[in-house]
This record gives structure tokens, sequence and C-alpha cells, in this order.
């Protein structure tokens, strides 16, 4: 069964709305932010150009920019007001004429991106992937505004992600309240259709706690997590519906918190080389032989 689909101007007003509270609320997605940067040190890549997909309020940005002094950054973000956000985290003016670090804004939809094919030596994109419609695409565009030779980083949310209010929604009515997320296999299978080279993928599981089921809610809020998806029960959630909600999530309290899995799951892969020119003919690649 098709999972239901965003819809992506509900999505944008969210983010839009969430700016401002986003970085105290994000605990989770700066912990993989960080994660995702140590994975970096077993690779040697330097990108001329970087592209965040899906950036946020930029948090990623700064590490970006420690790491690969000499590459222009780019970040891409469907909703304007968090690239205003992403833009404070920017060298001052007279810093950027000295370092030549000026971060290219573009606000769209990482979909739909805007950019040239084969443009970027490497697109980063943290925790936005569970937001689009057609994963499938969204790997296709980022293939495409890839060099050859380029490298794509990600990390996304799997299927266990926020299971228990899943289920504690599921007893109350059959709309979608929680998102459905992409296994890790479905996922390197599309890597592997869509012409990525050596991907690399495994899973880590966070489990965050909380008071009550109002404060998990919050806290989802507070980051833009909305339900946006088309077949969302539309107005206000009622107060009898969350008590239910509440009711069946108790059970699962421990320790006087109620859990909160999320599944992360990380990626990354390589645009392959091309194995012909441009008029056909095949590009063999000769290594020296070694000394005995």
């Amino acid at each position: 069964m098709k999972p239901p689909q965003f819809d992506k101007a509900a999505v944008r007003r969210s983010f839009g709305r969430a700016a401002a509270s986003y970085d105290v609320a994000a605990v989770l997605q700066h912990e993989v932010c960080k994660r995702m940067n140590e994975r970096l040190d077993l690779i040697k890549h330097q990108p001329a150009l970087l592209l965040d997909a899906g950036c946020g309020t930029g948090n990623a940005l700064p590490l970006l920019r420690a790491r690969y002094p000499k590459a222009r950054l780019m970040a891409c973000d469907i909703a304007l007001t968090m690239l205003q956000k992403a833009r404070e985290r920017a060298p001052t003016p007279w810093l950027k004429f000295f370092l030549n670090q000026k971060v290219m804004e573009v606000c769209g939809d990482i979909e739909a991106l805007p950019l040239a094919t084969a443009s970027v030596d490497l697109v980063w994109s943290n925790l936005a992937l569970q937001w689009v419609n057609d994963l499938d695409h969204a790997f296709g565009e980022f293939h495409r505004v890839l060099k050859p030779g380029g490298l794509l980083m990600f990390s996304t949310f799997g299927p266990d992600t926020l299971k228990e209010l899943r289920a504690a929604f599921s007893t109350v009515d059959r709309h979608t309240h929680v998102s459905r997320f992409v296994d890790l296999h479905d996922i390197g299978d599309i890597l592997v259709k869509r012409g990525y080279a050596d991907p690399v993928m495994d899973m880590e599981p966070f489990t965050l706690t909380y008071p009550d089921v109002r404060a998990l809610m919050r806290d989802l809020k507070a980051i833009g997590a909305h339900n946006a998806t088309q077949d969302r029960a539309q107005g206000l959630t009622g107060r009898a519906r969350l008590v239910a909600v509440a009711e069946a999530y108790e059970p699962l309290r421990r320790d006087r918190k109620l859990p909160a899995t999320f599944e992360v799951i990380y990626g990354h892969a390589w645009k392959p080389l091309p194995r012909v020119t441009a008029s056909g003919k095949k590009i063999i690649d000769i290594k020296p032989a070694r000394e005995p």
C-alpha cells in the first residue's frame, strides 16, 4: 500500500512556524548531525561545492565549514524562515570576505532541486528525507546534481520511529497521525537502482524519554514535525482523543518516564565516474603494477 502523501504547503508552514523554537527542541537532530560529521573522518573527499539539503536552521554549517574550509557552502530548505535562521550562523561580513565562506541560500524542495546537473561535489542531508513524497525521486535528484566522483551523505528515520505514539493513536481512530518511514534495506535498493556506487548503510536506535505524551507532542511541534499528510484528520484533535492516546501510551511508562523510539538510518554512497567518454569510447583505468 502506498504511504500517505505529504501536503508540501503544510510542511512548509509547519517548519516555517518552528524556526524560532527548533534549536532548543532538536536535541536528537543535533546529536545525529555530530555523528554524521564524525563519520566523515573515515572518508577522503575534498569538495569544492557542498550542498546541505534540508538544512533547517543550519546546525551543520559550522561543522562543515570547519571540516572543509576551502569549500563553498550551499544551504537549501523548503521553509524560508529556516534559511533566515541559518543565515545567523554565518560568519560576520568582514570574516566572510577574508575566508571566502559566503553561504549560498536556496529556498526549494529537495524533490525538485533548482540546481544544475553535475554541479555539486558533496550532498549532505541530515534528517530531512523523511519529509519527501517520493524517496526514489529525491535520491535521483541528489544523483543528478552530484558531479561524477561526488559523495552523498545522509540520515533519515526508519520505520520504528515513534512506534509507541503511532500505536497509541491507532486506538482512537484510523487517520494517519505519525508518518510512515522507509526501511533501511529498501533505501539501499533505491541507491543501487539510482546508480550510486559503494553504498554503506547502518542503523542506530535512540530512545528519548518524556514525563507525559503532551511533552512529547510539544517537542515534535517545536521542531516542526506536525502531521502533514494529506489524509490527516482536519481541525484540532479533541481533548477526549488526547486523553485516550495518553491512556493507551501509559502502560509503557518505566521509571516514571514514557519512551519515544527514534530509529536513525545513516548512509553514504558515491556517484561513480563515467565508464565511457562523450564520444562513446570506453574509459579503462590502468593502475601501475606493484613493485615486488
